[in-house]
């Protein structure tokens, strides 16, 4: 098994800069999982050890995934999640130059469940929800442009589905277009940094996962 990559790790919670690939919780269809990989770790020191899933990564998307080492601490990351206290920093590789460096989108998706995919649909409707991101062009090399994402709401597979929307999809991302091979289970999206604001307290803090280490994400300006 792969080894675990901590980026911090203290009495309530753990970070983990998630490789892609696996999926982030346990599941009886998978044998291994990054949770499975922090149970591991924490059985180290602990014979019992409770650990919460605070949040989730796409199987096919890195970077990083904080799970909660106490039963209170879910709890506060949850009500921080529910009241958007947390902003995560994606970084995303695309073919394509955008035709704007920077843009702010707003869009209605609808979860496509037969396909286990998002829909972008031109009106609002029951079904639909209201996805907005923004994006802004950091830097390019041989394979495509850099950019770096902060969305404003938390749906599924929003920025991949409204990248693909604008025409960008993401490299190594068939289910949305991308025809430009990457690696096996894997798409050149990054979950990057992580920042909240400590509950009781005007203090944030961020934590950063180390970008993949292979030629894609070689970039000069960044």
């Amino acid at each position: 098994m792969t080894n675990l990559e901590i980026i911090q790790e203290n009495n309530d919670y753990i970070v983990v800069n998630k490789m892609a690939g696996l999926i982030s919780e346990k599941s009886p269809y998978e044998s291994r999982t990054i949770e499975d990989q922090v149970v591991n770790h924490l059985l180290k020191n602990k014979r019992k050890p409770y650990i919460g899933v605070i949040h989730r990564l796409d199987r096919v998307t890195s970077g990083v995934l904080v799970f909660a080492k106490k039963k209170s601490i879910l709890v506060e990351f949850n009500e921080l999640f529910s009241t958007r206290k947390v902003q995560k920093t994606y970084l995303a590789i695309v073919q394509k130059k955008p035709l704007k460096s920077r843009k702010t989108l707003t869009n209605f998706l609808v979860k496509n469940k037969l396909e286990k995919r998002a829909d972008i649909v031109p009106v609002k409707s029951k079904e639909s929800l209201e996805c907005i991101l923004s994006y802004k062009v950091i830097g390019e090399n041989n394979f495509g442009y850099l950019l770096e994402i902060k969305p404003k709401t938390g749906r599924f597979h929003q920025i991949r589905a409204q990248l693909a929307h604008m025409e960008l999809p993401i490299i190594g991302d068939e289910k949305y277009g991308s025809d430009q091979e990457y690696f096996p289970l894997c798409i050149c999206l990054h979950a990057w940094k992580l920042t909240y604001q400590v509950t009781r307290s005007n203090e944030f803090k961020t934590y950063e996962a180390p970008v993949p280490k292979n030629d894609f994400w070689k970039f000069t300006k960044f």
